[in-house]
């Protein structure tokens, strides 16, 4: 005898279709928030100026920071994994992925600590009057912490 083939009842609930609608439209915004993530890691800046420091183009915790605000005689450039206190501990409000670590974190020695970090052996550390210190990836940690010095001096 031949098989026959009978299909399933037609969906009558609105409800399936406005759940599947709310599940992709979930998951469309699950993967923007990972490319602006991803991009946000490849364009943040640093720009100094008389005024204090800018942290442009991230996508979370951008921010500009008086000159006041950093205790530039406390700065000085890290190897994190040669000074594992100032490693971050615990993620509070924070982005930590595989080579890039953004946010407020705890550092092993309790600090409080915003980070927008990509690699370990060069970071800049800068301390603030306030109850936080800034750690930083750049390019050039030695000339900016020398032109911060030298613009903030005067």
């Amino acid at each position: 005898m031949d098989s026959q083939i009978f299909q399933i009842s037609p969906i009558i609930s609105k409800g399936f279709s406005l759940s599947m609608i709310g599940f992709a439209i979930l998951w469309l915004g699950v993967i923007a928030l990972f490319v602006g993530i991803m991009v946000s890691a490849h364009n943040i800046q640093y720009a100094i100026n008389p005024q204090g420091l800018t942290i442009k183009n991230a996508i979370f915790y951008g921010r500009t920071i008086r000159k006041d605000e950093i205790a530039i005689d406390g700065a000085r450039i890290i190897n994190l994994n040669e000074e594992p206190a100032y490693k971050p501990a615990l993620r509070t409000n924070g982005i930590g992925l595989p080579g890039f670590q953004s946010g407020w974190f705890r550092l092993k020695n309790k600090e409080k600590a915003l980070l927008f970090v990509t690699v370990y052996q060069k970071v800049l550390y800068l301390p603030t009057t306030k109850d936080y210190s800034l750690l930083i990836s750049v390019t050039d940690p030695e000339t900016m912490l020398e032109k911060m010095k030298e613009m903030w001096s005067q």
